[in-house]
């Protein structure tokens, strides 16, 4: 979404064909040419778009076009009535506690659900009960770039992840898991040179498993970073187990045919 009147009506749009939620780019709302809009243009921004839809905030690194966003900024967003989930992406941990913080110091930590977005710390995200002023808060799910890929292997952790978090066990095993997890996205979203080769390196592993018939990005000057190929060749040798090219294969003539 872009300045507010066609945010607005992107947002319109969205209720009218009966999507729940909305979710909102916290960086794309400028202030001038050169400048960005300040927290309080955000807020009344985003409290604008709540009166026509659900708002689902996403809190975007600023590597990849995000911004900085202070724990202030993230307890005013949570007062807001019509906000329902929060995806927090910002590869940071310290940032990443303040919007847990903020939510739990609004009031509203039952009604907004947290989601990670922090492709670097998947696991230990989703398994982690954070203790914030006597309340105990969970990250509920994962929309990650990273789970674009070996989404059948991600979706039977997210799983096992939920139900032994219920029964407050964390095997020793995840935290191994964990890393291993974080090397892949590493090699995927090429953090080696600054996420440049990010869409072309999930392209990639698409294209290895027959979903895509290359790995050609919109800007076709886009592509893979040198030596992010080899990356994607030592992941995939490293953690077989993290992979779902079984799955893929098992259904693929049935999904294309």
């Amino acid at each position: 979404m872009g300045p507010t009147p066609q945010a607005l009506r992107e947002a319109q749009l969205a209720a009218e064909l009966g999507y729940h939620a909305g979710l909102v780019s916290l960086a794309a709302l400028p202030h001038a040419a050169s400048t960005q809009a300040t927290d309080g243009e955000l807020l009344d921004h985003l409290r604008a778009i709540a009166e026509v839809i659900p708002v689902f905030g996403f809190y975007l690194q600023p590597a990849v076009g995000g911004r900085a966003l202070s724990f202030e900024f993230w307890r005013q967003f949570a007062e807001i009535g019509n906000v329902v989930a929060i995806k927090i992406a910002p590869f940071n941990r310290y940032q990443t506690l303040d919007v847990v913080r903020a939510v739990a110091a609004s009031g509203r930590d039952h009604e907004i659900a947290l989601y990670t977005g922090n492709d670097d710390n998947i696991l230990l995200d989703l398994a982690t009960p954070f203790r914030m002023g006597g309340k105990t808060l969970r990250i509920r799910g994962g929309l990650l770039g990273h789970w674009a890929v070996w989404t059948r292997a991600a979706v039977n952790l997210l799983s096992e992840i939920q139900a032994e978090g219920e029964r407050n066990a964390v095997p020793r095993e995840w935290l191994s898991l964990a890393q291993e997890i974080t090397d892949s996205n590493a090699a995927f979203f090429d953090a080696a040179n600054g996420f440049h080769g990010c869409i072309a390196g999930i392209h990639e592993v698409l294209r290895r498993q027959g979903l895509l018939a290359g790995r050609w990005c919109l800007d076709p000057a886009e592509d893979l970073s040198a030596g992010q190929m080899e990356e994607i060749d030592r992941v995939y040798q490293a953690y077989p187990h993290l992979n779902d090219d079984w799955f893929v294969t098992d259904h693929l003539d049935e999904w294309l045919a």
